[in-house]
């Protein structure tokens, strides 16, 4: 192809505009580094938490949750970045309840509420705001409250994970 067609607003031979080759060429070259659009990913909502955390006990793990809000931009982060490979590379049980979400949840001690009540029963405020529970619904950690630095993210979440741990074992 001529090199000044790709530079002008010419078009090759009549068939493609310049925009529409330099898409083409753009969508080739994603092709050809096997990448892929992706659908964002997502932590499972949380329909049952003493289910979801007996799971998690059988596993000899906290229940991790996640408190998040829709479009929340730091909530993208922690969940797509750390949470999301925590629960699919590590094995934890991770789930999500949605600030404003009327979706219904049974609570550690049966009773069914929207996520929204549960979460500001919790007291919690901010999002993204991650728990870690142990047995009967305990919180055997302290909470990570907001996005923290991106650096230290993922540091915080281990260390919180692994007193979870040793706290499960105590």
């Amino acid at each position: 192809m001529n090199k000044s067609l790709l530079t002008s607003g010419a078009t090759d031979s009549g068939r493609f505009p310049l925009a529409r080759r330099r898409l083409l060429l753009a969508g080739a070259a994603v092709f050809a580094c096997g990448a892929s659009v992706a659908a964002p990913a997502v932590l499972p909502a949380s329909a049952s938490l003493p289910d979801e955390l007996e799971q998690a006990l059988k596993k000899g793990m906290p229940l991790v949750v996640m408190v998040s809000l829709d479009g929340c931009p730091f909530c993208k982060v922690a969940r797509e970045s750390y949470l999301v490979p925590l629960r699919e590379q590590q094995g934890v049980v991770v789930v999500q309840l949605d600030m404003r979400s009327r979706q219904r949840v049974k609570d550690f001690k049966g009773a069914m509420l929207t996520h929204d009540e549960l979460i500001r029963s919790w007291g919690i405020k901010v999002a993204p705001t991650v728990l870690f529970f142990g047995r009967g619904g305990a919180e055997i950690a302290e909470r990570m409250v907001g996005g923290y630095i991106p650096d230290f993210y993922g540091a915080y979440l281990d260390e919180r994970l692994r007193l979870a741990q040793v706290a499960l074992r105590s």
